[in-house]
């Protein structure tokens, strides 16, 4: 072999041997454990590319080189598919690792709770505070369409979009439920049992009460008396708003408005709060009693009656109760 024969073998020999050994250490980097020294939570701006993807994971201290990252994208061909969002990071994850998580889109999932009862008002307030949501609502939704429940969603999802998630599935709920309510309920249409509904939400939190409670008002409806609920009385003075913050009066009970039900007869013209599964579900399959009247029995729970002067006589147990209980430890009843 001449000697040009040779330094061409030696140069291509050369050549080879870098370049695995370059291959070797690209690909220690790509596997070996990362500096992130615990988990870190990262998001993933949409629209961000990238050289932009590798800046934000190098300044959170989740990946060593962003050059190292770019490369090992776009050689494995992961750099198509990574996926915007928020991201829990491990601690000590590899590239290899950052690369399959975001490729898979396996992003934070979060928790939004509406507790049962609140207002449409209430509901949108907590929305507001949910810092991971975006943009606004721009048509408050309509009292009672939001089914309380706990919903998923991810990091920069909007908070227009998870209030139709509500509302679908206060509508499927309400419509299930309707389908297979009693026979000779005396409403008409799923909305007023919407509306009843809410109103038993509001009555009680106690769940083994609220077909009990129910079967009161639909005792009423059917005698043609007055629903007399306080919770009523009390979304006409908030608006909707929500709590009143102190107890009612016999004045308020004299409120002018189509929601107090000591003034108007029937149903209020619509739900004042949103109600849970669990009343919708009362309502439509209420306890079948006598009772007329209840009123809170100072335990959380309520006492109810049949005739009026029994719920007197409980009225007035309920007052010396309240006269006697310790202050500051104030609870609201409803007659």
């Amino acid at each position: 072999m001449g000697w040009g024969l040779r330094i061409v073998a030696g140069t291509l020999a050369l050549a080879v041997g870098s370049a695995v050994g370059i291959g070797y250490w690209g690909f220690e980097r790509y596997t070996a454990s990362g500096p992130l020294e615990q988990p870190e939570a990262v998001v993933v701006p949409r629209g961000s590319g990238l050289e932009a993807i590798a800046i934000t994971l190098g300044d959170a201290g989740v990946i060593g080189s962003p050059l190292v990252f770019v490369a090992a994208a776009k050689l494995t061909g992961s750099f198509r598919d990574l996926k915007a969002g928020e991201y829990q990071f491990p601690a000590g994850i590899s590239i290899e690792g950052v690369l399959e998580q975001m490729r898979q889109g396996r992003t934070v999932v979060r928790r939004f709770t509406v507790p049962e009862g609140l207002t449409a008002a209430q509901v949108v307030a907590l929305l507001a505070h949910e810092t991971a949501l975006t943009g606004d609502i721009a048509k408050p939704p309509k009292e009672g369409s939001l089914l309380p429940e706990t919903y998923h969603y991810s990091y920069g999802d909007s908070r227009a979009a998870l209030v139709e998630r509500m509302q679908a599935a206060m509508s499927k709920t309400l419509s299930e439920a309707w389908a297979e309510r009693d026979a000779n309920l005396p409403l008409e249409t799923p909305q007023q049992a919407l509306t009843l509904a809410s109103i038993v939400e509001k009555e009680t939190g106690i769940a083994t009460e609220r077909p009990k409670v129910a079967g009161v008002f639909v005792n009423r409806l059917e005698a043609g008396m007055k629903l007399q609920s306080d919770p009523t009385v009390i979304y006409a003075l908030t608006d909707g708003g929500g709590e009143l913050g102190r107890a009612l009066t016999r004045n308020d009970w004299k409120t002018d408005s189509p929601y107090n039900t000591y003034q108007v007869n029937g149903l209020p013209p619509g739900p004042i709060a949103n109600p849970g599964k669990a009343s919708i579900q009362a309502v439509m399959k209420p306890e079948r009693h006598d009772f007329l009247y209840f009123v809170a029995d100072g335990t959380g729970g309520h006492v109810f009656a049949k005739s009026l002067s029994d719920h007197n006589r409980n009225v007035a147990k309920w007052r010396e109760f309240q006269q006697n209980r310790q202050p500051d430890h104030g609870e609201s009843s409803s007659e």
